[in-house]
């Protein structure tokens, strides 16, 4: 009899595990993240709301959050070595409380405003405040958006299956949040792990706490077996993995992709190309 060959997700360059960030709103304090974000070598996701941005001079009063920054400090900000931009709507408001047609201007007038400043093309969203109905989803998936983060944190490190109701493993404020970096930096001898940290930059500034974000980029950076990545690169990776087609006695794969795809395959890794068939 034939030995069971079973094969399973590694990310690239074989690695068994992938850290990514995602941070709301734009305020100054990304400044700051991303300058440690460079430092210890991680990338993450910014999701923005283009309604919010003031204009070019324009100083916003501080009250209960700080200003927000300008089109023309984002552009420098969040190059693309470090970070990817998304949605959060464009005024920020909460998709569950409006109608549909709302929904569907604050996705699309974001999406827009966002690609106007930066170019390229944005495919990423993040619910304002958390809160999404099942129209909302599909209003999303018409408008060109790939996945949408939620608030809710799993504390696990399981990749995703439903990206339109993504969550986190944790928010950075999670008490348990460096007792999850030790476990998630265990070995790996199969599953692989996808740490995924959210939250807003200016808490840090709000609990004066900064250190708490630069102790868990110590921890976890600079390691030969994390990816470290945006969100879009990690929604990319996978769904490229996920339709790889594999012949009926598992012994050849086809990579239908425009992207490279590591797999484990029992002991093995085991590389297939953009556009090739392996033998396995």
């Amino acid at each position: 009899m034939a030995k069971y060959r079973y094969h399973f997700l590694r990310f690239p360059g074989g690695k068994p595990k992938a850290v990514t960030l995602s941070y709301d709103d734009g305020m100054s304090q990304d400044i700051k993240l991303v300058e440690l974000m460079k430092k210890y070598g991680f990338k993450g996701t910014f999701n923005l709301n283009s309604g919010a941005i003031p204009p070019e001079g324009f100083t916003p009063k501080a009250d209960k959050y700080p200003p927000r920054l300008h089109a023309s400090v984002y552009k420098k900000l969040y190059t693309s070595d470090v970070a990817e931009v998304a949605c959060h709507g464009y005024a920020h408001v909460p998709l569950h409380l409006v109608p549909p047609v709302m929904i569907s201007r604050e996705i699309i007038d974001d999406r827009k405003g966002l690609e106007e400043i930066f170019g390229g093309i944005i495919r990423g969203f993040a619910y304002p405040c958390g809160n999404y109905t099942d129209e909302a989803i599909e209003i999303l998936k018409n408008a060109g958006i790939s996945y949408a983060r939620t608030v809710h944190s799993t504390e696990r490190f399981d990749i995703p299956k439903d990206w339109y109701r993504l969550p986190a493993t944790c928010h950075h404020k999670n008490p348990r949040l460096m007792e999850l970096a030790e476990q998630f930096d265990a070995p790996v001898k199969r599953d692989p792990r996808l740490f995924y940290l959210w939250g807003h930059s200016y808490e840090f500034d709000d609990d004066d706490n900064w250190d708490v974000i630069e102790t868990f980029f110590k921890r976890l950076g600079g390691k030969e077996d994390i990816w470290y990545a945006t969100n879009i690169e990690v929604y990319d990776y996978v769904t490229a993995f996920e339709r790889l087609e594999f012949s009926a006695d598992n012994m050849r794969v086809y990579n239908p992709s425009a992207m490279d795809v590591w797999i484990g395959l029992n002991e093995e890794l085991i590389f297939i190309p953009a556009g090739k068939t392996v033998n396995l």
